[in-house]
């Protein structure tokens, strides 16, 4: 019982192939690919795999990249899987949903606070949650300890963040610096900006959540340029890697059953 679990992101497309749709199911494969190459799946990453036999995936990237996607599925003559693709909703996987319009969530986001809140159910007691996405965006959602899902931030990421500025101000055309305490230079001082506000929106919302529940939230961290926000965090953090894969394993297991 092979499971494909797909996530579109703004600049790639990541998947991994499990041994069940289950938490916990064993990785047979992997890959990720830069949206620009989503046509060359089915030639190249997808050519020698085990035929899946479910699918689940999410995608922020729009509509016609899930096209693009469900295409190269079709070319995989040997496959017979229905794709399938998460959309934000009021409950699942028992976390509940508290956006004003819970479909217009991201369901990145979504898929992702389901892994999250489970990687604390499975270490210990529910308690409050602050879950943070760094990629091109960064997102800072707050869950309480009951699961729901209060509201959360988006903001840009570090590469956004640099070219609003190279593009809105002269003579910032600089090489990437280092996080400094003090920033001396440019360089640091472009870097060390974009790190801080990552983090200082981090511990707003920490702040934020600890107030409402009363009790101290934890904090996971994912996305491909967490390691660098690692040094910068003022709370004790947990850096997942695959989250949103973690989400998607616990979301087929109760829509696709045994």
């Amino acid at each position: 019982m092979t499971f494909l679990a797909i996530d579109v992101g703004n600049t790639r497309l990541k998947w991994a192939l499990y041994d069940a749709h289950r938490p916990g199911a064993a990785l047979i494969a992997h890959g990720a690919e830069f949206l620009d190459n989503i046509d060359r799946l089915a030639e190249i990453s997808w050519a020698q795999l085990p035929v899946p036999t479910r699918m689940l995936g999410c995608v922020v990237a729009g509509d016609a990249a899930k096209r693009r996607v469900q295409e190269q599925m079709e070319q995989m003559v040997r496959w017979d899987v229905a794709p399938q693709w998460v959309v934000s909703s009021a409950e699942e996987a028992g976390l509940t949903n508290g956006y004003d319009y819970p479909s217009r969530l991201g369901s990145d986001r979504w898929v992702a606070m389901v892994g999250a809140r489970h990687h604390v159910l499975a270490q210990g007691p529910a308690r409050p949650l602050v879950v943070v996405m760094v990629g091109t965006a960064v997102t800072v959602e707050c869950i309480d300890a009951e699961g729901k899902f209060l509201g959360g931030l988006i903001l840009p990421g570090h590469g956004i963040m640099l070219r609003a500025l190279e593009t809105g101000t002269a003579g910032l055309h600089v090489p990437t610096g280092e996080v400094q305490t003090f920033p001396t230079n440019t360089s640091d001082a472009l870097t060390s900006g974009g790190t801080y506000a990552i983090a200082g929106a981090v511990e707003r919302m920490y702040q934020h959540l600890l107030q409402h529940c009363g009790q101290e939230p934890a904090c996971i961290m994912t996305g491909g340029a967490g390691w660098k926000m690692a040094p910068s965090m003022t709370r004790p953090f947990e850096l997942v890697d695959n989250l949103i894969f973690d989400g998607l394993l616990e979301i087929a297991a109760r829509r696709f059953g045994g």
